[in-house]
């Protein structure tokens, strides 16, 4: 009985394996998924495999009302980088899973409810734009290993040069990101403007701009694509 079980456990193995090196849609053509953890759940990120596959709903539409619903630029904000699939799949596979970099989903909670990029976190735009002392923002700020100066930083007469000739070197007074993570900021796509909010009220939080990527394509160019959303 022993080894009938065994012979069942290596076939099945045998074949999960030949199923994982026979995907005719990859994410890249040496990539075929990636396992990421979600919500504590092991969550496998690969492409439909129906080639026949084709947009529903929301995201099928090719126009919306502008305003609001306007093309978003390429170069959201100084020192932010834009960021395609490709650079999120090494996102997932490094920064994610070394626990040093975050997926923000910057759409209202809403959105966030009827799907998301699997790795992502809710943090709504409208919170980022909170006054400093808000505990929603301090919250949130947290979740993206930054935290708030239990007391404010007394800023000398150096630091108070720097900070009005605009320098890189000006001394944040309300939050600490020596420890920040790196994030990709992303929300419905080239036409949704929330996760650009987002990405402004970080930097006007002083948040650094070379640890911000903004995922300008967000959830339509991710179902474009044909990759896993989750709930």
């Amino acid at each position: 009985m022993k080894l009938y079980t065994k012979i069942l456990s290596g076939l099945f193995l045998l074949f999960i394996s030949f199923n994982a090196f026979s995907l005719d849609v990859k994410l890249t053509p040496k990539r075929n998924y990636i396992d990421i953890i979600h919500n504590g759940s092991q969550i496998r990120v690969q492409r439909i495999q129906d080639q026949s596959h084709v947009l529903t709903g929301s995201f099928s539409k090719t126009s919306r009302k502008c305003p609001p619903f306007c093309a978003q630029p390429i170069n959201v904000a100084p020192g932010v980088e834009t960021v395609g699939e490709v650079e999120i799949f090494d996102f997932m596979e490094k920064q994610i899973k070394n626990k040093t970099g975050v997926l923000v989903d910057a759409r209202l909670a809403s959105w966030h409810k009827k799907g998301t990029i699997p790795g992502s976190i809710s943090i709504p735009f409208t919170i980022l734009g909170k006054p400093k002392d808000s505990a929603e923002l301090i919250s949130a700020m947290k979740k993206l290993n930054v935290i708030r100066r239990k007391s404010l930083v007394k800023e000398s007469f150096v630091d108070s040069l720097y900070r009005l000739v605009g320098s890189k070197k000006e001394i944040n007074q309300t939050w600490d990101y020596s420890n920040a993570h790196e994030i990709i900021v992303w929300c419905n796509g080239p036409w949704c403007g929330q996760s650009p909010h987002a990405i402004r009220n970080l930097l006007t939080n002083g948040y650094p701009a070379e640890k911000i990527y903004y995922y300008r394509g967000g959830m339509q160019m991710w179902q474009v694509m044909g990759l896993l959303t989750v709930q």
